[in-house]
């Protein structure tokens, strides 16, 4: 993939096989960067113009200015497009990427195409409870990762995914994560209940691997009830990370999704 910087920012982004009509836009999970979705993009290369993001504080996107945070993403990849003369999209975000795929759409909604958001939650209707305990969860990670860096990487291993290739690769990302790029994230609360959802003038596919947490399960089923139209999937043999623990399955899914975009 074609590396690029995004002048007056901090983000660096990825764009392969321009020569296809519609455009894909990959987020990627905390702690590793945009090549969690190699095998996406060796495989929708050929098919589709592919663009992938290192999220502040991951990957190449770790030259910041004082108050380059998080939730200035949404911007940044508007940006992008912009540069780009990408009109619409369709995103696609796994974790975290899921949750930063939705304040884009909120924001932009006129430039998504279709909207696919695996291993998270409706971030406009994220319950206080869940919210908490996913914030404790997050805080014990952290302190782990102040400990030491391999302790920390070995724990989110098994918690990011299920396959024993996926959790090694999610390692071998995650040993690269520097410990001042948490500062970052502190201001994704700031994206959460801030909107309400509107008409949805584009299609929404939701899921996760089976074998993710219990929280996980329960966010997605809650969202299917509160938005009855979107597609749903549960990968068998996957965890959080679902397009890393079986590829071949959610490029299948993603194809077919597309197609009726």
């Amino acid at each position: 993939m074609k590396q690029i910087r995004l002048e007056n920012s901090p983000v660096t982004y990825y764009v392969s096989g321009t020569g296809h009509e519609e455009w894909v836009l990959f987020l990627h999970a905390a702690f590793v960067h945009h090549e969690m979705f190699r095998s996406q993009t060796e495989y929708f290369k050929d098919k589709y113009n592919v663009l992938a993001v290192d999220m502040i504080g991951h990957g190449q996107s770790t030259d910041t200015e004082k108050g380059d945070t998080i939730d200035k993403m949404s911007i940044w990849i508007r940006e992008i497009l912009e540069k780009e003369k990408i009109g619409q999209v369709h995103i696609v975000g796994v974790s975290l990427g899921a949750v930063l795929a939705q304040d884009f759409a909120n924001r932009y909604p006129g430039a998504v195409r279709s909207l696919a958001c695996f291993g998270g939650y409706d971030i406009n209707h994220f319950d206080r409870k869940m919210q908490k305990e996913n914030g404790a969860a997050q805080m014990l990670m952290m302190l782990k990762a102040l400990f030491s860096v391999k302790w920390f990487a070995e724990a989110n291993k098994k918690i990011s995914a299920y396959t024993p290739q996926a959790q090694s690769d999610f390692y071998e990302m995650n040993l690269r994560f520097p410990k001042k790029s948490f500062m970052y994230l502190a201001s994704l609360n700031s994206m959460v209940n801030v909107h309400q959802t509107g008409t949805r003038n584009y299609p929404l596919l939701i899921g996760c691997g089976e074998h993710d947490i219990p929280m996980e399960l329960a966010a997605v089923e809650t969202w299917k009830e509160r938005e009855p139209g979107c597609q749903v999937v549960i990968f068998k043999n996957a965890g959080h990370c679902v397009n890393m623990d079986v590829p071949q399955e959610f490029n299948r899914v993603m194809e077919a999704f597309w197609a009726l975009s």
